[in-house]
This record gives C-alpha cells, structure tokens and sequence, in this order.
C-alpha cells in the first residue's frame, strides 16, 4: 500500500490515507478526500514531483499534469509543486510523514487487515489521536489550532466535489463521429479530420477543438459501437435520414407491392445493427421516385426470384439492364424438352470419326 499524507502549513493538521497504487486516479482522489477532510481547499498546493502531478519540473515553469491542474482549478486552488531535492519547500509535510511514520504506521504494524477500506478506518482511528495530541512546546493541538485560527481562511468548497476525467484524442471521422472506448459520438460535421481533445467522465463526453467545448455527449456504457448521434451535427443532406426508421420503411415498402416490402425486411434484417440497413433502403426509395413503383416491384419479384435476400445492388442491376422488363418463359415438361432438345440438335461427329467401327 502507498500512504498519501497531506498537511496545513499553520496548524501541521494532517490528512492520511492508504491507496493500493500512485496512479492518477488514486493520487486525484487523495486531494478530493483530504478537501472533504479539511472542510475547506487552501489558496496553494505544494506536492512533490511525482508524475501523476507534475509532468515536467522545470526550475521556472513546471509543466502540471492535465487533470492535476483541472483539479485544482474547481477547488480555486493553484498549483506551486517543490523544487527538485528541495525538501526544505514543503518542511511541514516532510516532518509530519516521520511524525505519521511513528504514530500512525509504527502503531498499526501488528494489525492484519483484509481490505483498503479496513486498514483506512484503522488510520483514521490513530489520525485522530494524533491530531488531537498536545504540542510539546506550545498550548493546544493540531486540531484545537486548526478550528480556531486555520480553518475560517480555507476557500469554501464548491457545490460538487470534482469528478474524475480522463484526457485523450481523437481524429473526427468521416461519418462526423469519433470514436472512444469502442462508442461514438458526433462532431459537428466542419469538423471533418480535425484533432480533438476529448475530456471523459462516468456520466458526460466533452470534446474540445483548440481549448474550445465544441460539444458534449452522455457518456454511453453497455454493449461496444453504440451511437450518440445529434441531428445538428450532421450536414443537411443526412438529416432526411433522421425522420426514417424500420417500420417506416416497411410501410411505404407495403404500398408499393409484396416483393419490395419483402425485399425490405432482407435488407434490414441482414445487417447486425438495424440502422446500417437504412441507407439501403433510403436508396431504394430514391430508385423508387426515378422509375416508378410498377418497376420497383417487378425488380424486387425478379431479384427474390434470384435469392430470398436480395440487396441493394442487385435491385439497381435489374433496373439498370431492364430485366425487369423481361417476360418470364414458361417451363416446359422435361420429356418434350428432351425429345425437342434431340430433334433440333445432330451429332456432327460419330462413332465412326473416332475409330470405334
């Protein structure tokens, strides 16, 4: 386990807590608690250089972690970490992890606990001794300090802790969507191949062009490659295709004939997700405004003739070559087929062309 330890400057109040890792969301949620803790954030925050909170340390401009920095914005809080191998920076922080080291972990060092949780109950348990122990050379406690003359000049905490959001990016595809965690969200069509941050959290997808919010999403959870599509994102050509769904397309598929709205229901059965078969059928319908119903369905007839799932594809072939337009011929009985079939045809080449006598 790794022990986060956060302390006031005035009072040495101290906050302890025990993670199962140093990675961000462990680090991110140490700060939360220990603002919860407080009952109040403070005007500064002086961590070390670990990498979940300070990307690059740097002797004038330290580069902060995105989310660290985001962090602290919410709770009005800047960022000012400690020079590298400088503990004299932080000397409260760096004094009471040895005062928690004896009080806190000594204390605990016979203890056998089965969960996080468990062994945090623990620390707070000896946090709270610790906190409520009197100074050697002077009146009070770190917590007596702490109500007394601290906490009323801590920054009041907002309304809603800070959620915890990861940063990634994105390419905007061509269908005006970009993809994250195998789901989908639109874009603003003019955005087209454009780079775009995206800020996720559990409940909302915000994307980000140029530190400008260009739009947001509910954040989809469940079975991979959902849609969250606006109709405002999308060019004005495609948003005809938001007034169609399946029994739509079924119905006006009825009017026209039995073949096409048998040939509707294949279309749209044939893809996994139903909404891919609506380009489909939407292209149908244009074929259907161009040549007329009575076509349509003869090509629907002659291409079920064909297959029980015909396509598109095939229905535009049989109205681009006409065969539509072709009669079917009746099938003849096979025994006249056969003597038909030997009367009109000779053999040009005997037994007797081949040697046998």
């Amino acid at each position: 386990m790794y022990v986060f330890v956060g302390v006031l400057s005035y009072s040495q109040f101290a906050y302890v807590e025990a993670f199962l890792s140093q990675d961000q969301e462990s680090w991110i949620t140490a700060h939360i608690h220990m603002y919860q803790a407080f009952g109040g954030s403070t005007r500064i925050l002086i961590p070390d250089n670990l990498k979940t909170g300070v990307e690059k340390a740097t002797r004038h401009e330290p580069v902060i972690n995105k989310i660290y920095h985001e962090m602290a914005e919410h709770y009005n809080t800047a960022v000012i970490p400690a020079r590298v191998r400088k503990p004299k920076d932080k000397p409260n922080v760096e004094g009471s992890v040895g005062v928690v080291s004896t009080w806190v972990l000594a204390a605990l060092r016979n203890l056998q606990c089965f969960s996080a949780s468990e062994l945090n109950r623990s620390i707070r348990d000896k946090l709270e001794i610790l906190n409520a122990k009197p100074f050697q050379k002077k009146e009070g406690s770190r917590r007596s300090v702490f109500m007394a003359e601290e906490k009323p000049y801590l920054l009041a905490l907002p309304a809603t802790p800070y959620e915890m959001a990861v940063w990634k990016t994105a390419t905007v595809q061509f269908n005006y969507h970009l993809s994250v965690e195998k789901m989908h969200y639109s874009v603003p069509y003019e955005y087209i191949k454009h780079r775009v941050d995206v800020r996720m959290t559990r409940a909302v997808i915000e994307v980000f062009y140029q530190n400008s919010r260009i739009c947001s999403h509910p954040r989809l959870h469940g079975k991979p490659g959902q849609y969250s599509t606006v109709e405002a994102h999308m060019p004005e050509s495609h948003k005809q295709f938001t007034q169609w769904n399946a029994q739509r397309f079924v119905s006006w598929a009825a009017q026209v004939g039995p073949y096409t709205s048998t040939a509707v229901q294949a279309i749209l059965s044939s893809h996994k997700v139903e909404q891919q078969g609506y380009r489909s059928c939407m292209a149908l319908l244009k074929l259907a405004d161009k040549h007329g119903f009575t076509r349509i369905e003869a090509a629907c007839a002659r291409a079920l003739s064909y297959t029980p799932r015909p396509n598109f594809q095939s229905i535009k072939t049989i109205l681009a070559t006409g065969q539509d337009r072709l009669k079917e011929q009746p099938i003849a009985d096979e025994t006249s087929s056969a003597s038909s079939s030997s009367e009109s045809h000779s053999f040009v080449r005997g037994a007797d062309y081949y040697g046998r006598g």
